[in-house]
Formats: structure tokens, sequence, C-alpha cells
């Protein structure tokens, strides 16, 4: 059934026609890591990358239309294991996520034409303690990347797009030391 989709699903997907169009959908478990996260804490001789972890569930479903093109993809994750590290220290920072992230299509088939919005919690908290760093909220990125809209505490997006390093301290503070 996945022939003639475009673009068609990932093989963890089966696929049904319903009515003039074919729902795709699936789960999945994946892990990885670490991984590099190419954010850096300090300067100097006391400056270490952030490494991530993690392990989530992902449901996936894909919405063609009747020509077989997709219109809409939604993805819910859910992370039963995350955590930031500093191997240089041996710290870690484990963290809590969810997000759902849907992709609507301008251009049926046409990925390069969706408009993506993410609702998500992303809490960092160590062991003991406080969170020492919160990404939450709803956020809508344009087709060309461009951010359309956010909302809520979005720590990465203060560091990644407003070039706030401050939006890290708590964080790397977390993991300069065992």
């Amino acid at each position: 059934m996945t022939q003639g989709l475009t673009p068609p699903p990932p093989d963890f997907e089966s696929c049904k026609a319903v009515g003039a169009g074919v729902i795709c959908a699936g789960a999945r478990f994946e892990s990885y890591g670490p991984v590099d996260t190419e954010i850096v804490c300090g300067t100097g001789p006391d400056a270490f990358d952030i490494f991530d972890q993690g392990a989530f569930e992902q449901h996936a479903i894909r919405y063609y239309n009747e020509n077989g093109n997709l219109t809409r993809r939604v993805i819910h994750e859910h992370y039963s294991l995350g955590q930031f590290s500093n191997p240089l220290a041996g710290a870690t920072v484990p963290y809590t996520q969810t997000d759902t992230i849907t992709d609507v299509l301008a251009v049926p088939g046409d990925f390069g034409s969706a408009t993506e919005t993410e609702t998500a919690e992303n809490i960092y908290r160590p062991a003991h303690g406080a969170p020492v760093f919160l990404n939450a909220g709803r956020t809508v990125f344009a087709p060309d990347g461009a951010l359309e809209f956010r909302s809520g505490p979005q720590g990465f997006l203060d560091f990644f797009i407003d070039g706030d390093a401050s939006a890290l301290d708590q964080l790397c503070a977390a993991l300069s030391s065992s």
C-alpha cells in the first residue's frame, strides 16, 4: 500500500486506505548517544562540551490525500531516559521530555513547504535539587526555518536563536562538577 505515496512512509509505519486518502501509523523505540551537542560551557582550560544520551518511544501518523501526497505528519515522543553529561567531570543531569511535532505541508508531498508546530516539555533536573534548565511551551517554524511564534520558557531558543549564553548558566554549573 505504500507504493505511490509521496514521500513514502518509514518502514515502522503501516498504511490503510481511509476514504479517498491513506493514513500510515506506527510506533518505535529509539536510543542514541552519547553524542556531542556542540554546546560548550565555559572558556579556556575549564571549557567542556555537553553530551546527550537518551531513549524514547515515538508514535507517528501520516495523512495522505487522494493523490497519495502527504498533507500532515504528527509525531508524539516520550523520553524514558535522557541525560546531558560532561564526561571530563563525570557529571550528569537527567532530563524528562515529552513532545508533539506537527508538520502541515502547504504543497502536498513537499516537506520543503511544511510549517512545523511543536508543543513540548523538557526539564533538566539533577538527582538532588530543583530544575536547572527548562524548555517548554509551543513553537512554530515556517517552511524556511524562521521562527514564527514562541510561548513558554524556551531555554534552547534563548541560547541558539537569541544568542543568550546565560540561558545555560545553571545547566553548565550543574555539569561542571561530579
